[in-house]
């Protein structure tokens, strides 16, 4: 297929995950793709893997907590490919170890809360602040914002992340709103649980807490960043030329399920496994 022949898009953590996935499946489909990350090697890798399959890629180490860089981002997506049609807005890091966006309203620290709100909802802001002019230009364009189930689902010990996803779907609903009659469609994408480079190999050291994890699910299985991507480049393509303002829920089914149900399941689950391991390291 070459829906995106011609165009130029631009994704943010483009290296690893869904925006790895989702920059490889664009490229396939025709588009030039920019890959904005922190992690260079990552980035290189995958501009490597595009080219080598025949893509059109480059890479620009990009902070999306930094203004200037989400500025520089698309300035060095038009400066490469001379167009921007596509804007994907994935990444979102954390410190390794301590993650800054745990944590409740008390022990959330302010600078952890300002960090965590710049990257889940300003850079979008900021993206979109830049990217829309470029669109106009070209006659319209695609925002793809990561939303997650956790903009509709919340658990405790999540103030930051959960606050910064239902943000995004509130922000994805006014992009469509105000730039609709320019022809530029904007819609979000709320992944399940995802399992990545990164969430492979904690998973692979205990395969019994995966299929208890994997349980929770309606489809009984996690999902792939192949599947996300899937749905990224249905939503910037012409096929869905009448969607916008829309967050697609790619879950698996989580998100519909009765949870007095799943309780139950999860519970019956562990009673005939009780030899399984059911910790689940970073997710506890």
């Amino acid at each position: 297929m070459a829906r995106f022949e011609g165009k130029a898009a631009l994704i943010t953590g483009g290296a690893l995950g869904i925006g790895g996935a989702t920059a490889r499946r664009l490229a396939a489909e025709g588009a030039s793709v920019l890959i904005a990350d922190i992690d260079d090697g990552a980035a290189a890798a995958n501009v490597k893997r595009i080219i080598d399959a025949g893509g059109k890629a480059v890479a620009a180490h990009i902070d999306v907590s930094s203004s200037k860089d989400c500025r520089r981002m698309v300035d060095e997506t038009v400066g490469a490919f001379g167009r921007l049609d596509i804007l994907v807005q994935n990444a979102f890091s954390v410190i390794s170890g301590e993650s800054r966006v745990h944590g409740d309203a008390i022990s959330v620290e302010e600078e952890d809360w300002d960090y965590g709100i710049d990257v889940l909802v300003k850079a979008l802001y900021l993206g979109a602040k830049h990217a829309v002019p470029h669109m106009r230009e070209v006659g319209g364009g695609s925002i793809i914002n990561l939303a997650s189930v956790h903009s509709l689902l919340q658990e405790t010990g999540m103030l930051v992340y959960e606050t910064g996803k239902a943000a995004v779907v509130g922000l994805t609903r006014q992009l469509a709103v105000q730039y609709g009659p320019d022809g530029i469609r904007a819609n979000a994408i709320g992944p399940g649980h995802i399992v990545g480079e990164g969430l492979s190999e904690m998973w692979a050291e205990n395969p019994t807490g995966h299929a208890f994890f994997a349980n929770q699910y309606p489809l009984r299985r996690t999902g792939k960043p192949e599947e996300i991507a899937a749905g990224i480049a249905f939503l910037c393509s012409d096929d869905a030329s009448f969607i916008t303002g829309h967050t697609l829920m790619i879950d698996g089914g989580l998100t519909v399920q009765l949870q007095e149900k799943f309780g139950l399941r999860q519970a019956h689950y562990a009673l005939e496994n009780p030899d399984h391991n059911f910790t689940f390291g970073a997710l506890d």
